[in-house]
């Protein structure tokens, strides 16, 4: 699949905005990725894999992506910058109320674990209004919590040139159940100093592009099948036990 600048929100003069079109909305993050990766691996991913599945569906628009997040768990970084629960649900809120004034359906991509538990709120109040929006996450089977492996092999393919492969260095590499009571009581920091939760350091280009087509093709299948569950989250039409967030949402603050 490939990005096209056509279904970009931003590119488009108001008339050539269809009513009713199917929104896709980026949700990302500005937050540490380690010593190699950028502040906004999250935004860049959510916003990759809306594009590129706004191509495989008809009418659909990519909204700018929001590049902030709940990202709490990673304040003792400098140049993380986290907007909370309470302002991010109020953002969600009233951008997909804007939407709804001319949009169809509206789905929110999310990047970073760390604003699921928002989203679940939010859009609970949004469909009891009567939107009719779902939210879905980039997703693959057995990823690693943050700035590992599976993330940077995606950055090595959407943006090798952001990658500082040099500054690669293996973090805290235990299950994210044994972390993340430590994780939840004092943030990433205590459990890593460098801000990884994984091992980068066997990431590739080629591993990067599989892992992106595989969540392209996740989420253009949960969008065509439509189907939503409790959280108001997009379910796979071909559920895979041990599916879970890049950054896994169990990572809050």
């Amino acid at each position: 699949m490939r990005d096209d600048p056509a279904n970009e929100l931003a590119y488009a003069a108001w008339p050539d905005v269809p009513s009713g079109a199917l929104v896709l909305l980026p949700i990302g993050s500005t937050e540490q990725h380690g010593p190699h990766l950028p502040l906004d691996t999250d935004s860049v991913i959510a916003h990759a894999v809306a594009r590129r599945a706004a191509v495989a569906l008809p009418t659909a628009l990519v909204a700018p992506v929001l590049p902030y997040g709940a990202s709490g768990e990673h304040a003792g970084f400098p140049g993380t910058v986290s907007i909370g629960h309470e302002a991010l649900r109020a953002v969600l809120v009233e951008v997909v109320r804007s939407l709804s004034l001319w949009a169809g359906r509206i789905v929110l991509v999310n990047g970073h674990g760390g604003n699921t538990a928002t989203l679940d709120t939010a859009l609970r109040l949004l469909r009891a209004e009567g939107h009719d929006v779902a939210w879905t996450d980039c997703s693959v089977p057995g990823a690693d919590a943050h700035a590992g492996r599976t993330e940077t092999s995606v950055m090595l393919h959407l943006a090798p040139e952001r990658v500082e492969s040099k500054a690669m260095t293996v973090g805290d590499t235990r299950p994210l159940a044994v972390l993340l009571p430590e994780l939840m009581a004092r943030g990433v920091r205590a459990v890593s100093p460098s801000g990884v939760l994984g091992d980068p350091t066997g990431a590739s280009a080629e591993e990067g592009h599989r892992t992106t087509d595989a969540m392209v093709s996740s989420v253009v299948a949960r969008i065509t099948a439509w189907t939503v569950d409790g959280r108001c989250r997009l379910v796979d039409p071909e559920h895979q036990p041990g599916t879970r967030q890049l950054d896994d949402e169990a990572v809050r603050s």
